[in-house]
């Protein structure tokens, strides 16, 4: 047994799992210019997006939802961070407890609700990271705010977009967290339509003298028809990718028990469980769009085997969160080091 695995068993799980996670944030980040050091990560560019990326692993929103540690995330061996879900007002997001661990599955259970410090603080914070010469691939994950209308829901990431598209190397709509109310029914193709073309033309305004690529981030729970009517929306808009997939409302084949699962209550599932249907919808959309469109695969990749078997099923790139937690800070190492001598052998 690792001596993180003794760690986690014996002493994290037994702390508050948000407590834990600021805790682990403030570590990381006052780690980060030994990490910067010590860790090597090999190289594999991956170009997508326009953009170079120096490996396909990346983090997943949802862990730096702020915008405050994207160098001591990236000295751990992480080739791109993406940050957020940032929404247009600051918002303190649901009542704790909301972050709870499903150890017998692998798994997280979290309904935060988009807490973070709002669209204008988090661009004066990348503002000062770009300044100070920022360079890790970056991501933005915008989000609609809860107390905003879905009737003005396209304002609320209009004003996002137009606060944050200037320091994003790529920018992400997320309409698929089932901890905002409303939030996945911006899903539905007659919705997402009128609001990506709406996120595009403020990104264009906000960064006229460089095109932002748009991702939209959708959910493992849509049907095979829906996932492909995303997909030819995506071809039609002209969308630069697909991040598939975010947490899961399912609770189906959880080695947890009922008693906790029921006790655990609402939110989005991340983890082990989601491994096989996020590595499905890859494939399916990668099957329906061509070559052409950038996906990321997001979902329950905890080894270097799922991560072989999401490039293979049609990702250009890779995320993950939950395994990080659970696997500790070598993770990153590991996945990418793996996924290398994979490459390098098929070459």
């Amino acid at each position: 047994m690792r001596p993180y695995d003794v760690l986690f068993d014996q002493a994290l799980t037994r702390v508050d799992a948000e407590r834990i996670h600021h805790v682990a944030f403030r570590a990381i980040r006052a780690a980060a210019p030994v990490t910067g050091r010590a860790v090597r990560v090999p190289s594999r560019p991956v170009q997508a997006l326009g953009l170079t990326f120096p490996h396909p692993l990346g983090l997943a929103a949802g862990f730096d939802k702020n915008a405050v540690g994207i160098d001591g995330l990236a000295a751990l061996g992480f080739g791109h961070v993406e940050v957020g879900t940032v929404t247009g007002e600051a918002q303190p997001g649901n009542p704790q407890p909301r972050l709870f661990r499903l150890k017998a599955d692998r798994a997280i259970v979290n309904r935060m609700g988009f807490n973070n410090d709002g669209a204008e603080v988090v661009a004066r914070r990348l503002a000062a990271w770009r300044s100070a010469g920022g360079s890790t691939v970056l991501g933005v994950n915008i989000g609609k705010t809860k107390v905003v209308p879905e009737e003005d829901a396209v304002r609320d990431y209009e004003k996002s977009t137009g606060l944050l598209a200037r320091y994003a190397d790529y920018l992400v709509v997320n309409v698929s967290s089932p901890n905002t109310p409303g939030l996945r029914d911006l899903q539905a193709v007659e919705k997402l339509e009128p609001l990506l073309a709406a996120v595009r033309r403020r990104a264009d305004e906000a960064s006229p003298d460089r095109r932002v690529p748009l991702l939209v981030k959708i959910a493992p729970d849509l049907s095979d028809e829906d996932v492909l009517a995303v997909g030819d929306l995506a071809l039609a808009s002209g969308l630069d990718g697909i991040i598939a997939t975010n947490t899961t409302i399912s609770r189906d084949g959880l080695a947890t028990s009922a008693a906790e699962v029921e006790h655990v209550g609402a939110g989005g599932l991340s983890g082990r469980p989601l491994t096989q249907r996020s590595e499905d919808v890859v494939r399916l959309l990668r099957g329906h769009v061509g070559p052409d469109l950038t996906l990321v695969g997001v979902g329950g990749i905890t080894t270097v085997d799922d991560a072989r078997r999401r490039l293979a099923a049609g990702a250009d790139l890779l995320q993950g969160y939950t395994a990080f937690v659970y696997e500790g800070p070598l993770w990153p190492q590991t996945i990418v080091k793996g996924i290398v001598r994979g490459l390098a052998t098929d070459d």
